[in-house]
């Protein structure tokens, strides 16, 4: 009860964030290890909660028509792939190079966003790159199942920048490939025996209370939310991983 009552609440935060700009894994991922939960369990009941809210986060982008369906299957379907790797490899090793191969790109990430002209207009699917799609998935699929916060919002970053999504496209899209990328390395958790159940269903419920509300509200607010949320959450994981690194 003790560990719910500190892991409740964050993961609930989590879900609304991370539905509008991903990065919700910055706060309910150090959430379980507040709780004292040891950190391979921690990423595997933190996988199993966030992947119900990433479901029901891209039902209500799907149907509120803000996913490109071809473009973001396809991608999911790679994203399945390079998260089962990751998971595996981060099962094995360190993650310490990846982490300090993010303080390098997250700052260029924030000064591009920021400087970034606003008013964008919506690319047509039949002319995103699918070659250009299916290595942003495998590469962002390795990512999180081998570390995982912040995938989201670099998912959103590269669907503006290298594929020319407005926000709400490029949120809607990248919920799908997150949820791929989530189900296939909570797989590999699953059967590494590392998931703590009593935690994990309790938590996913919160987690999709959060993640319907965070939804609903970026995809009424657009681009006006969805853009200073992805940038506060790159600063977030910037700090986070200077932290983990030191």
């Amino acid at each position: 009860m003790k560990e719910f009552l500190i892991v409740g609440p964050l993961v609930f935060l989590a879900g609304f964030i991370d539905s509008i700009a991903g990065g919700g894994g910055l706060i309910s991922l150090p959430a379980y290890t507040m709780a004292g939960i040891p950190v391979h369990f921690a990423i595997g009941t933190n996988k199993f909660s966030s992947s119900f809210g990433a479901i029901m986060a891209t039902k209500e982008y799907f149907v509120n028509k803000k996913v490109m369906v071809k473009i973001a299957l396809f991608s999911a379907s790679i994203a399945l792939v390079g998260s089962y790797l990751g998971a595996r490899l981060g099962l094995m090793m360190s993650d310490v190079f990846l982490k300090k191969l993010m303080i390098a790109v997250i700052p260029l990430m924030a000064v591009f966003l920021l400087t970034r002209k606003r008013n964008q207009a919506q690319v047509r699917e039949l002319t995103i790159s699918y070659p250009i799609a299916a290595v942003i998935a495998f590469l962002i699929g390795i990512y999180d199942g081998f570390l995982g916060p912040g995938t989201g919002s670099l998912l959103i970053f590269l669907y503006v920048s290298v594929q020319h999504m407005d926000y709400t496209f490029a949120s809607g899209n990248a919920k799908v490939v997150n949820l791929a990328s989530n189900l296939a390395a909570l797989f590999a958790y699953i059967v590494s025996g590392k998931v703590l159940f009593y935690l994990a269903i309790p938590a996913a419920a919160c987690s999709i209370v959060g993640s319907y509300f965070g939804s609903r509200y970026a995809i009424k607010h657009g681009s006006k939310i969805i853009r200073p949320v992805l940038i506060g959450t790159l600063s977030l994981l910037m700090i986070k991983l200077v932290f983990d690194v030191l």
